[in-house]
């Protein structure tokens, strides 16, 4: 069985040679067996009411599924979290594997708070001009392939643990959309999971905001979804790379 070797990265307080408190990066290596490790895609539909965040979707996909595929084939378990489309998927057997895990109860919830985010979402964060949202999203991202022999679909964060149970998995791997959104919030999502006490980490470079540079704190797209994701590694969990889940050495 292949062995994932993940960095981690935190952002932890410290003092530095003058005495002063100060942010600093903290990384560490985890080093697990592949059939130990579960990806978890989120929200990546095939459409978005927001023309900006379908097109970064659409180009983030074709390398979700690739790095996906790399996974899979070392043992790493896919589990697919299309929310609200799950109707489309009805009678497949990836949703079937889902449903069918053993239930069982998640762990008692840890009391955790965090500081507001670093960006300013109110008016829902598209950079395109619409400010009407819509129920258009049918299915996931036709460009990620679904193995159903293998893979499970779900957006049920029980559902999820009842996998994670099922599989004997230590590390939760989250990627997909939109980072101070769903990745956050969603049952199967950062905050429920660390509130369970599930081991589980962002695929930063996998991942998107929805965010308004018109908005504060006024800067371009793309160094809005970096605080968010620093938020994320200060309060909520580490994050990786998605090199990390390339094909490696067979030990």
């Amino acid at each position: 069985m292949t062995e994932l070797h993940l960095t981690l990265r935190r952002h932890v307080l410290a003092q530095d040679a003058g005495g002063h408190v100060v942010w600093q990066q903290a990384l560490s290596e985890r080093a697990l067996s592949a059939d130990r490790v579960a990806i978890v895609i989120c929200d990546m539909w095939d459409r978005h009411w927001s023309r900006g965040a379908a097109e970064r979707v659409d180009a983030m996909a074709p390398r979700v599924d690739a790095i996906v595929r790399s996974a899979r084939e070392m043992g790493v378990h896919i589990i697919h979290a299309p929310s609200d489309t799950l109707a489309f998927y009805d009678t497949t057997p990836a949703r079937a594997r889902a449903q069918a895990a053993p239930v069982v109860d998640p762990p008692g919830e840890l009391a955790i708070q965090a500081p507001p985010l670093p960006i300013d979402d109110s008016d829902e964060g598209s950079d395109t001009g619409e400010t009407e949202t819509a129920w258009v999203w049918t299915r996931q991202h036709p460009a990620i392939e679904i193995d159903h022999d293998l893979d499970a679909i779900t957006d049920d964060g029980r559902e999820v643990v009842n996998l994670l149970e099922l599989w004997q998995v230590e590390q939760v791997l989250l990627m997909g959309v939109h980072t101070n959104m769903c990745i956050l919030n969603r049952s199967f999502g950062i905050k429920q999971m660390v509130r369970w006490g599930v081991p589980i980490a962002l695929v930063r470079d996998l991942t998107d905001t929805m965010y308004n540079p018109a908005r504060s704190p006024y800067v371009d797209h793309d160094e809005g979804t970096r605080l968010v994701i620093g938020y994320i590694e200060r309060y909520w969990c580490p994050t990786i790379l998605s090199k990390d889940l390339l094909a490696q050495e067979r030990v």
